[in-house]
């Protein structure tokens, strides 16, 4: 017995899947086998709160819109949740979103192509999204406030016409213009030996800043040897310097205590990645090294190696500016052409 959803597809009764094969059904889908917003084709991210499956250069300017706007996933590197799965099915798909992102778009205002500039494909996106500039006027959406999906988004933020965005939405876009040139995963591994900043413990969380973008970890309470295993994404801008590196104390009633810091000089890795091209290509094999000095924080040498196909670097540091503490973290870069 089957039944069928709002498009008209048949729907299995009695077959459960998996969240991730529900999502690889979901990409199968006509629609969903191009970018959402410049047509390129085989898309493997996606907008997980708006509900649209994008490529990896669009996942770029995604990315620098803020999770806010965009909460953006790996199809097939993220963890999903069943909530974030749910939420991509009820919308329907690229289609179903772009009927309403992109119903009213102005006449001279083009989107882009597979091969547009970032400039290009930055302003669209942002004036599709973050400026909302093509939705129905009554559609409109206050944004700022993340939501499960577009249709209880729409359903509780309907409002009578479009308002004028005000300061607090209106973002620099100039940051959004920045060129990247791939993304910097890093998976935060653990903490060893942290400092204490509450009575005997410590809850406390990583930052990493680079450019203009800060992502963190969740935090664990009441741990000074803590382990996240946590993936976070950044963007690599042409002009690129150091990842910043910060451990902060949580406090509930007073402002966060620093728990050190540190510095990523992500040059050898970059150095490294671009001198050997396509990873696939080779075996796993060493193809660089950051050296250990006393003008950085390693505790030791840390090598950059290809392990099956991909690009990968170990960290150790001993963070700076503190009493005791180290961590432990693990880079991968992906190229924006990979």
């Amino acid at each position: 017995m089957s039944m069928r959803n709002n498009n008209n597809r048949p729907l299995e009764l009695g077959k459960p899947s998996s969240g991730k094969g529900r999502l690889k059904d979901l990409l199968l889908q006509r629609d969903n086998r191009i970018c959402a917003d410049c047509g390129a084709p085989d898309p493997k991210w996606a907008s997980a709160n708006i509900g649209v499956f994008i490529c990896l250069k669009c996942c770029g300017v995604h990315r620098s819109l803020g999770t806010h706007v965009s909460k953006v996933l790996s199809v097939t590197l993220d963890d999903w949740s069943d909530d974030e799965v749910d939420a991509m099915i009820e919308v329907g798909g690229n289609s179903s979103a772009n009927a309403i992102y992109e119903a009213f778009i102005p006449e001279g205002v083009s989107k882009p192509g597979p091969d547009s500039s970032h400039e290009i494909r930055s302003k669209f996106i942002r004036s599709k999204y973050e400026l909302q500039e093509f939705l129905k006027p009554s559609l409109r959406i206050a944004s700022g406030k993340p939501s499960a999906s577009l249709q209880s988004s729409f359903s509780r933020k309907i409002i009578d016409s479009f308002r004028s965005t005000n300061s607090s939405q209106k973002k620099d876009v100039s940051v959004g213009m920045v060129e990247f040139i791939g993304l910097l995963k890093v998976k935060v591994v653990k903490g060893i030996n942290l400092a204490i900043r509450d009575m005997m413990s410590s809850d406390p969380y990583v930052v990493l800043r680079l450019g203009q973008q800060t992502v963190q970890t969740t935090i664990v309470k009441s741990n000074l040897n803590p382990v996240w295993n946590e993936e976070l994404m950044l963007s690599v801008p042409q002009e690129y310097g150091p990842v910043k590196l910060e451990v902060f104390d949580h406090d509930t009633f007073s402002a966060d205590d620093i728990m050190g810091e540190a510095e990523i000089d992500i040059q050898p890795l970059l150095t490294s990645a671009l001198a050997f091209g396509d990873p696939e290509m080779f075996g796993n094999m060493q193809i660089g090294k950051w050296l250990k000095s006393d003008d950085n924080a390693l505790l030791e040498d840390s090598t950059i190696n290809i392990i099956d196909g991909k690009v990968k670097q170990k960290i150790s540091l001993k963070l700076q500016n503190v009493e005791s503490g180290e961590l432990e973290l693990e880079l991968e870069w992906m190229p924006l052409d990979q």
